[in-house]
């Protein structure tokens, strides 16, 4: 179930290639149900797999990445049953391809986006407010962490965010784009950065950051988690799953980890 580096089983082998436009056989009732979610829902995500293979018997066994990397191997035929996306945009693109099944799609819940420093900062909580200059608390090299911009939910929030509140034209020179909002997160935790933008549920669960503030609602774009079966699964219990993820047993997960109901 866990499978923290099966995500690199799949992306970066060239083994991967060949399993693109290949028809999926039918599984055997052992084959393990593989779902493809968001870097940002790693430990609730582990918990709800295992809560889910504890009801069923059915074996889970999860990849985490960027929602725009998933969604890229599952186009080009990466062996995904379920997609749980960081936002909309790239559980549309899929289904606009065909690649999940519209039937299933869900939006589960939501979150909250934040600016984080390493936990040993000196800086003081934060009230942002439109125009306030951010390139004074970065130093004289210092840059802000975030998911990339163009591309990972999380850089695509904070960006929103940081231009409704007229910030993002001085800011954008200092950004460090990392390919998902746990790379940004890292950053921060490990002190190479002295501010990133992360969720709150990301922080929540690094002891080594502190949230110096979180960006109103209305500066974004509602953050959505949605959730749809990959069409080409051939698993009878992906649907399943996938219901069960809006059920009772697996919102509880997801709320005791600092998500928001949607």
């Amino acid at each position: 179930m866990r499978a923290s580096g099966f995500l690199l089983a799949l992306c970066g082998l060239a083994a991967l290639a060949s399993l693109a436009g290949m028809p999926r056989p039918a599984v055997a009732a052992e084959e393990p149900l593989t779902v493809f979610a968001a870097a940002s829902l790693k430990e609730s995500m582990d918990a709800a797999a295992a809560a889910y293979e504890a009801a069923t018997g059915q074996r889970v066994r999860v990849a985490y990445a960027a929602s725009s990397s998933l969604a890229r191997q599952i186009t080009r035929g990466a062996p995904a049953d379920v997609f749980v996306s960081a936002d909309r945009e790239w559980r549309d693109v899929l289904q606009a391809g065909g690649q999940v099944d519209a039937g299933t799609r869900a939006e589960l819940f939501s979150n909250s986006l934040v600016m984080v420093a390493p936990a040993s900062s000196a800086q003081a909580p934060l009230a942002l407010a439109p125009g306030m200059e951010l390139r004074p608390l970065l130093g004289a090299h210092g840059r802000i962490a975030m998911g990339l911009p163009g591309s990972v939910p999380a850089g695509r929030y904070a960006r929103a965010a940081l231009g409704s509140l007229g910030m993002w034209d001085a800011i954008a020179p200092r950004v460090a784009g990392v390919e998902n909002v746990r790379a940004a997160l890292m950053l921060v935790a490990r002190g190479e950065v002295p501010l990133g933008i992360v969720y709150g549920s990301d922080a929540a669960v690094e002891p080594r950051v502190r949230v110096l503030a979180t960006f109103p609602a209305g500066s974004h774009p509602r953050i959505a988690y949605p959730v749809a079966r990959v069409a080409a699964s051939r698993l009878p219990r992906a649907e399943d799953f996938v219901r069960w993820l809006q059920g009772p047993a697996a919102t509880g997960i997801f709320h005791r980890h600092g998500f928001i109901p949607f």
